[in-house]
């Protein structure tokens, strides 16, 4: 554990930090770029910089998903204190989704973000699918005739 509160690191920082998105409209959502934060939400149940536990999804350079954890033990060592896994894209979406889900939930590590996690990496593996290619427009009526007749 480390010898600050994360509450007391979030009221510090929360309206001014490295991964904080402002936007011009006050009304406008604000959003976060940490690493470690699965829903991009610049909200304290996400950020990953102030809780000791913290999970993040991101796309692998040869496909597939890298799930990123913190470890607890290590809070004050910042350059040991990350666990990497990664589920290649040979993997099945199935079988990554399990992996994924089994990984957040074991020994009670943030159950509370498992489903998030899970629809993350789900997003993240649709995005990595090729695109299908749209089908060409089907010719109807004189349009039709005339390509009929430019092809003999």
């Amino acid at each position: 554990m480390s010898n600050v509160s994360a509450d007391l690191i979030w009221e510090i920082s929360r309206t001014s930090n490295a991964f904080l998105v402002k936007r011009k409209s006050g009304a406008a959502p604000q959003f976060s770029r940490d690493p470690l934060n699965l829903t991009n939400v610049h909200s304290r149940k996400y950020a990953g910089f102030v809780n000791d536990k913290a999970l993040g999804i991101v796309p692998n350079e040869k496909g597939g998903v890298r799930v990123i954890s913190k470890k607890p033990a290590s809070v004050n060592k910042p350059a040991s204190s990350l666990y990497t896994v990664t589920y290649g894209a040979n993997k099945t979406a199935r079988k990554t989704y399990k992996a994924v889900a089994n990984q957040v939930a074991k020994n009670g590590y943030r159950p509370d973000l498992r489903q998030v996690a899970v629809a993350r990496a789900s997003a993240i593996r649709r995005g990595q699918r090729p695109a299908k290619p749209e089908p060409a427009p089907k010719l109807r009526g004189a349009a039709a005739r005339r390509a009929a007749a430019g092809k003999q």
